[in-house]
């Protein structure tokens, strides 16, 4: 008999080879359709494979995100299959899951065409209709060299990890992987193959170039059906799209991945700043800047030579090497040793909107979403060890009033000591302690990513949630017990002796670029009317009312309020329909009553009728009382 223990504590003996199949079955028919792996004493398997005695066991489903990564990349092999049933000679590269599907790479002998991608999506199908086992078999590095010796992708695989080598077979098709993958092919319910792209080998745009295929699946036909409704009405809210259209950003082929910002993007940029402003200063922040190049010494001290060395760019002055700054944080450093500090002077807080650059690959290049430079509005805390708790409330506080302010709901995860870590366990327990006290004084909920913090300290990262419920990683919070070492910080304690600052990093809107984008997405172009660069809008009804029409205008612009006249000699239906589509909060009617009784008819940009006459007073009043409140 084998004894097993479930989640909750219970056990249960099961018969001698029991399989998590097995085990799933017996608590119901229904788990025993759903279970997609099995995790047996932290460490996940095939529901085909037998299960030791006394092992700690969970079933794993396609609720679960080690069950979507396993089912998704499940998918990954079927697609491969599909495509070498119909293209014999095409070589497969790698086939990953990703955040949402997955894809695979290929070798052809000609690019995939829209056509192509329906005719292998109909091969899928029928693939899942066959019901194909996945059979999992451990293989020698000579036998697999010998099962791949016609691939050399595969066989750079084999190169790169040489140990614990295993192939997964579906029949007569087979491809190298660690697994573990869902029992059957007839598992894939619905598919949908979403695009074609090019990729190169190991991201290298040195290497190979491939023809990449993305696609999702899932185990009900209706979560696909949600699924497409989710991507119809996202790429609705596209912030390319929707940036052009409102005239707020673009990017040139002459810079790629080097946005430029037009002069209604930089009115919603401007008022991100300014509010970020006027909260650090009240949060008690004073604002630094730092050059964005600095010399090969400095990188090397900080240690992102060695570590970060590909993603920078670096050039030559007077023969010696520079860097443009990929992070903000080793010029902190240098403004902190400027001058010594007392433990009067701590918690010392800079902020900062630096402009950093990075070399990202072009291949994912998207938009303000991932870009070459972008602004990061860091800070850098400075402070004893006993202020930790109470700093990293601060800046959670402070996260939570700006994410408010936008609408945005989120979720915290706590990454804990990885594996390759500089510093003492006594360091390690008092960084990671502070910051769970500090979390759980917040009363939110919280993820623990065991194992995932920075090599120099743990950490928290905030994830906001948008208006169709998608996930971004904008904020976070970095202990950091590195840099301070590296650079010598020092401070004048109590007992006059020299001590070690404890340092944050710690960013709110993180890319400026990436939380623009995110916002635009988010409100669909909408911006609440502190934000948006087209605020009102005059639409006089014959060209005798153009006059009145900019006395109102210049009434609004006096009190700081955006507003443009449509002097143009269109209907006031077309006029009413192009202010809408420009996303113009408020519309205003102007003819013969109005220039009368100085009014003007108010109109709002989502409004099908006129909501009704309002005085330019009164006008002016709601609308200061709107961007004041920042509704």
């Amino acid at each position: 008999m084998v004894k097993l223990e479930f989640p909750d504590g219970s056990t249960k003996e099961f018969d001698d080879n029991v399989t998590g199949l097995d085990v799933a079955n017996s608590i119901s028919e229904g788990l025993g359709r759903a279970a997609v792996a099995i995790e047996v004493n932290e460490v996940l398997q095939d529901l085909s494979t037998p299960i030791t005695d006394g092992a700690k066991i969970s079933i794993i489903t396609f609720r679960d995100e080690k069950g979507k990564d396993i089912f998704w990349h499940s998918s990954a092999h079927v697609l491969a299959m599909a495509v070498k049933r119909i293209y014999p000679t095409a070589k497969l590269a790698i086939g990953p899951s990703i955040e949402q599907g997955f894809y695979y790479d290929f070798m052809t002998e000609k690019p995939f065409t829209p056509e192509d991608l329906d005719k292998i999506e109909e091969e899928f199908k029928k693939i899942v209709k066959e019901k194909i086992p996945f059979e999992r078999k451990e293989v020698s590095v000579e036998d697999s060299k010998e099962l791949f010796k016609d691939n050399k992708f595969k066989l750079e695989l084999i190169e790169d990890y040489k140990e614990n080598l295993s192939v997964y077979y579906n029949n007569d098709f087979y491809d190298l992987c660690r697994g573990p993958h869902i029992l059957n092919t007839g598992k894939l319910k619905a598919v949908k193959l979403t695009k074609i792209s090019s990729a190169y080998w190991k991201g290298d745009a040195e290497r190979e170039s491939l023809q990449r295929i993305y696609g999702i699946t899932f185990p009900d036909k209706k979560d696909l059906k949600a699924y497409l409704t989710l991507q119809e009405e996202a790429e609705k809210r596209n912030h390319v799209k929707i940036g052009k259209q409102l005239d707020l950003f673009s990017i040139h082929p002459e810079g790629p991945g080097f946005p430029f910002f037009h002069e209604k993007g930089m009115v919603i940029w401007n008022n991100l700043v300014d509010f970020w402003r006027k909260e650090h200063r009240k949060a008690g922040y004073s604002e630094v800047k730092t050059p964005i190049m600095l010399n090969k010494e400095l990188w090397i001290k900080s240690g992102h030579w060695e570590n970060y060395r590909d993603d920078m760019y670096v050039l030559q002055i007077d023969k010696q090497d520079f860097a443009i700054k990929p992070m903000n944080c080793p010029g902190g450093m240098l403004l902190y040793k400027e001058k010594s500090h007392s433990y009067r002077d701590l918690p010392l807080r800079a902020g900062e909107i630096g402009l950093v650059h990075r070399h990202e690959m072009s291949g994912v290049l998207n938009g303000l979403l991932r870009v070459r430079c972008f602004h990061q509005d860091d800070a850098h805390i400075f402070m004893t060890e006993e202020q930790i708790e109470s700093e990293i409330v601060g800046v959670l506080d402070l996260a939570d009033k700006f994410y408010k302010v936008f609408g945005l709901d989120y979720h915290l995860e706590l990454s804990t000591r990885p594996e390759k870590s500089i510093g003492t366990d006594e360091q390690w327990e008092t960084a990671t302690d502070g910051l769970i006290s500090a979390l759980n004084s917040t009363k939110k909920e919280y993820i623990i990513n065991e194992g995932d913090g920075a090599f120099y300290g743990p950490k928290i990262d905030i994830h906001i949630k948008d208006a169709l419920g998608r996930s971004w990683q904008c904020g976070t919070i970095q202990l950091d017990m590195a840099l301070p070492e590296r650079f010598d910080l020092t401070y004048e304690g109590k007992d006059s002796k020299k001590h070690r600052p404890v340092m944050i990093h710690r960013v709110i809107y993180g890319s400026m670029e990436r939380f623009f984008a995110v916002l635009i997405e988010h409100y669909a172009g909408k911006f609440p009317l502190w934000l948006s660069p087209n605020q009102v809008i005059v639409l006089p009804v014959a060209d005798r009312f153009k006059e009145y029409a900019d006395k109102v205008a210049d009434q609004l612009e006096d009190e700081g309020i955006r507003c443009d006249v449509d002097e143009r000699t269109e209907s006031i239906p077309k006029k009413v329909r192009d202010a809408q589509l420009q996303q113009y909060n408020y519309i205003l009617v102007v003819g013969e009553k109005e220039v009368n009784e100085n009014t003007a008819t108010v109109r709002l940009r989502d409004a099908e009728k006129e909501e009704g006459v309002l005085s330019v007073a009164d006008l002016k009043v709601r609308l200061l009382k709107e961007i004041k409140e920042k509704l």
